[in-house]
C-alpha cells in the first residue's frame, strides 16, 4: 500500500524494516482490557503535535449509541486536531459484527479521508468493551495493517507478575509479527511500581508506566455523573480535583465534625441544613479538614433562608444535589472508578508527565521514522516549550502565591514536570487555600516574604546596588518585603533562575524591580518585550508592545535585533519586518523616516539578519500584497518578526489580533535582562501561567549557556 500523502508530508520510511508501514499514523492497540490507553494516547498526541503541523484523532470502532467516544473528545479537547468529530470515527461494534469486511472497508476509507487533511495521526484502537475475546487483538492488528500503521502495544500490569506482563509483552510482539504489523513499541502501564526493576531484567525493551493513585482516584464530576447530580453552588472547575474518601454525614454536628476528613465527598441527606452549615463552616474554618464536595440526596434542596446564607458566604465548595437516597448514593458512589477526561486537567497534566518521564520519546520517533515539520504551528510552539522546559528543569519564583490561578498552575507545571517552583507567601495560609481550590502544591517550596534571614541579605544586597539613590538598609528592609522585590532579589541571588508575575499587580509593578536590580546584559541599551501570537497556522513575534512608549531611532534596531534574537531561541525563524504606515520608498515624514533610520541600523548591527522596512504590515505577512508593493524582497509576505514603531500602536495591535483572529497571545516576554522576569496580565488564565512559566524557564536555560 502506497504512503498517505498530503500538502505538508512529515513522515518518511528509512530502513526494509520498516518498509510497508505509512508512517504518517501509529495505531495504540492494547492487548487487554483495562490498560489505560488513554494515558498513552495523550502521550502519543503530545509528541505528534511536536513534531507534525496537524495531527488527527481517528477511532477505528466505536460504540453504538449517540454518546461522543470518550477518547476522541479527550484528545480532541486536548490537542485541537484536524476535522469535526464524525471525521474521527470509523464505524460502531454493531457494524463489525455484522460484516467484518465490509466494517474493515469502511474504516480504511474514512481514514484515508482523514488523512488527506492532516500530517500525522494517532489510532486509537478498541476498548474490550464488546468484543471481547483473544480474535479483538486479532481484529486491531487486521486493522493496523490495512491502515499501514505501525503499532504501539499497550499490556496493563493490573494484578500481574513481573514475569506475566513480560509473557503477556512478548506474546503481542509475537502475534503482531506473525499478524505482518510492525510494533514500534510496548507500553506496560498501571504496572506495580515495586516491580519495575524486575521488569526491566525481563525485557529491557518494555516501557513501564507505574500505577498512579492520581491518575486512577475519580473526580468530584465523575462522583456527580454517577448520580445524575447537579451543582448548586460552588466553583464548576473544582468538579475536576480528585476526591478521596465518601463520607455519609447523618449524625449530629458535633459528632459530624469528628468524622470529616481532608478531600472527602460527604453526603447527606438534603433537609440537613445544619449539617450543610456545619460542613462549610469546617470548610472555611482554618485547621479543620478541606472538603472536596457536599452531595444533597433525596432531591432535597436547602431552604429559601440557608439558600441566602449560602449565596452570602460565596464559597467555592461544589454542593450538588441528587434525586438518589442517601443510601442508593452512598452505595453508588463507593464504586465509581476515576478515568482521564477532558475535565480533569490535573490528570492530564499528571498523565503527561508521567508518560515523557517514563517512555523514552526519542527513540519512539526514530521507530515510527516521524520527520519534523519545517512550520512552526501554535499547538507545535506550545508544546515543544513544554519539552525543552522539562529537558533542563529551571526554578521559578511565582510572588503571587496567594492567587488561586496561580496554586493552580503551579500543581500542574509540577505535575508535568516543566519547572520547580518557588510560591512566596506563609505556608499555612497557601496550603490550606490550595486544598479549597484542589490544587496540590507539596513539592513546591513555600518562603516567606518575612523570613528574617532572606530579608536581612537581601536588604544589604538592594542597599547596595542602590546606594547611589541613597537608599540605607533600614529602608531597603521595607522594600524587599513587597513580593515583587523579594522575588526580584532571589532571582538575582541565584535562589532562582526566573520570576513570573503580574497575574494581581501591574505591569510597573513587576518590571520596575528588574529594572533596579538585575538590569540589562551587555551590548543592550534597553529592556523591551515581544508577544508571541500564536495563530490558526503560524507564530509570529510583536515587538514592543508593553514596556517602550515612543522608541528613539537606536532603540527601535535594539527591539528589532532582540525580538530576533527570542524567535531564533523559541524556534521561529526570524523574518523582521519594520512596520510603518508606508511601504518601501513610498512615503515620508518624521515616523516613517525614523523606521528607515532605525532598518539601517539594524543592518548594520546584525548583518545577517533579513529585515524589511518600512512596511505595511498587509506587505510584511501577506505574499499576493507583498508581490505587489516589494516583489523582490525576501521579507515582505514572508515576516515572522514584526516590529511596531510605538507602545500605541503595539498594544492595540496584538489585542486586536488576539481578540479578532482567536489568537493565543504569549507575553509580554521580557527581553534584554541579564536574567529573566515575566509580567502576566491580570486577566491571565491558568493556561497563560503555565506557558509563561515554562517560557521563563527556557529563557533561563539560554541565559546559562
Amino acid at each position: 500500500m502506497d504512503p498517505v500523502r498530503s500538502s505538508a508530508p512529515v513522515w518518511r520510511l528509512v530502513e526494509p524494516a520498516y518498509r510497508g508501514a505509512v508512517a504518517n499514523s501509529v495505531y495504540i492497540a492494547a492487548l487487554d482490557a483495562g490498560s489505560g490507553k488513554s494515558l498513552v494516547a495523550l502521550g502519543v498526541a503530545e509528541l505528534l503535535t511536536r513534531q507534525a503541523g496537524n495531527i488527527g484523532v481517528f477511532r477505528p470502532v466505536v460504540r453504538e449509541g449517540t454518546e461522543p467516544d470518550r477518547s476522541i473528545t479527550l484528545l480532541r479537547r486536548r490537542f485541537a486536531p484536524v476535522g469535526d468529530y464524525a471525521d474521527c470515527v470509523g464505524v460502531d461494534y454493531a457494524e463489525v459484527r455484522a460484516d467484518p469486511d465490509a466494517a474493515l472497508s469502511r474504516i480504511i476509507a474514512r481514514f484515508h479521508a482523514l488523512a488527506e487533511q492532516c500530517d500525522a495521526i494517532v489510532v486509537i484502537g478498541t476498548d474490550y468493551t464488546d468484543v471481547a475475546s483473544p480474535t479483538e487483538f486479532d481484529f486491531n492488528l487486521r486493522v493496523a495493517v490495512n491502515l499501514a500503521a505501525p503499532v504501539l502495544l499497550v499490556v496493563t500490569g493490573t494484578d500481574r507478575t513481573a514475569a506475566e506482563i513480560a509473557a503477556a509483552a512478548a506474546l503481542g510482539r509475537a502475534e503482531a509479527v506473525a499478524a505482518h504489523a510492525t510494533v514500534c513499541g510496548v507500553v506496560a502501564n498501571r504496572v506495580d511500581p515495586d516491580l519495575s526493576n524486575t521488569l526491566a531484567d525481563l525485557d529491557a525493551e518494555l516501557w513501564v508506566l507505574p500505577e498512579t493513585p492520581a491518575l486512577t482516584a475519580p473526580t468530584v464530576g465523575e462522583h456527580a455523573e454517577a448520580v445524575s447530580a447537579t451543582l448548586l453552588s460552588g466553583d464548576p472547575e473544582l468538579l475536576g480535583r480528585t476526591a478521596g474518601d465518601v463520607l455519609v454525614a447523618a449524625m449530629t454536628l458535633p459528632n459530624m465534625l469528628d468524622h470529616l476528613v481532608d478531600n472527602a465527598v460527604v453526603i447527606t441527606p438534603g433537609d440537613r441544613s445544619e449539617l450543610l452549615l456545619g460542613i462549610l463552616t469546617a470548610h472555611h474554618a482554618t485547621g479543620s479538614p478541606v472538603s472536596a464536595a457536599v452531595v444533597l440526596t433525596g432531591g432535597l434542596r436547602p431552604p429559601r433562608q440557608v439558600t441566602r446564607l449560602l449565596d452570602g458566604l460565596d464559597s467555592e465548595l461544589p454542593i450538588l444535589s441528587t434525586e438518589y437516597d442517601t443510601f442508593d448514593t452512598a452505595a453508588t458512589l463507593a464504586t465509581v472508578h476515576g478515568r482521564i477526561s477532558a475535565a480533569s486537567e490535573r490528570k492530564i497534566a499528571t498523565a503527561l508527565g508521567l508518560f515523557a518521564d517514563r517512555v523514552d520519546t526519542d527513540t519512539l520517533v526514530e521507530r515510527m521514522r516521524l520527520a519534523r515539520s519545517a512550520a512552526v504551528t501554535p499547538l507545535m510552539f506550545e508544546h515543544e516549550l513544554m519539552e525543552r522546559a522539562r529537558a533542563d528543569r529551571r526554578r521559578i519564583v511565582l510572588p503571587e502565591g496567594a492567587d488561586p490561578r496561580v496554586l493552580r498552575a503551579a500543581d500542574i507545571i509540577l505535575r508535568r514536570g516543566v519547572a520547580e517552583i518557588v510560591l512566596l507567601g506563609e505556608r499555612s495560609e497557601l496550603t490550606e487555600l490550595a486544598a479549597r481550590v484542589g490544587a496540590d502544591i507539596s513539592r513546591a517550596d513555600v518562603v516567606s516574604p518575612q523570613d528574617p534571614g532572606l530579608r536581612d541579605r537581601f536588604a544589604a544586597e538592594y542597599a547596595r546596588l542602590r546606594a547611589h539613590r541613597g537608599v540605607g538598609v533600614d529602608q531597603a528592609r521595607d522594600i524587599v518585603t513587597d513580593v515583587s522585590y523579594f522575588g526580584t532579589m532571589m532571582v538575582h541571588c541565584g535562589l532562582a533562575d526566573g520570576m513570573v508575575s503580574g497575574a494581581m499587580h501591574t505591569t510597573a509593578h513587576t518590571i520596575r524591580p528588574a529594572f533596579e536590580i538585575i538590569k540589562t546584559v551587555k551590548g543592550t541599551a534597553v529592556v523591551s518585550s515581544v508577544f508571541f501570537m500564536c495563530l490558526a497556522e503560524r507564530v509570529l513575534v510583536y515587538g514592543d508592545c508593553a514596556v517602550i512608549p515612543e522608541p528613539s531611532t537606536e532603540q527601535l534596531a535594539d527591539i528589532a535585533v532582540s525580538s530576533a534574537a527570542s524567535a531564533a531561541a523559541f524556534g521561529v525563524e526570524p523574518r523582521v519586518a519594520m512596520l510603518s504606515y508606508s511601504t518601501g520608498e513610498s512615503g515620508s515624514g518624521a515616523e516613517v523616516d525614523r523606521v528607515r533610520r532605525a532598518t539601517a541600523l539594524v543592518r548594520d548591527r546584525a548583518p545577517e539578519l533579513p529585515v524589511e522596512g518600512p512596511i505595511q504590515y498587509d506587505a510584511a505577512i501577506d505574499v499576493e500584497v507583498a508581490s505587489t508593493k516589494l516583489p523582490d524582497s525576501d521579507v515582505a509576505g514572508r515576516a515572522t518578526v514584526l516590529i511596531v514603531p510605538d507602545l500605541n500602536t503595539g498594544n492595540n495591535l496584538y489585542k486586536a489580533v488576539q481578540r479578532s483572529a482567536g489568537a493565543v497571545a504569549i507575553g509580554p516576554v521580557l527581553q534584554g535582562l541579564r536574567k529573566p522576569v515575566n509580567d502576566l496580565s491580570r486577566g491571565a488564565t491558568v493556561h497563560d501561567i503555565v506557558n509563561t512559566v515554562a517560557l521563563t524557564a527556557v529563557q533561563a536555560q539560554e541565559g546559562a549557556r
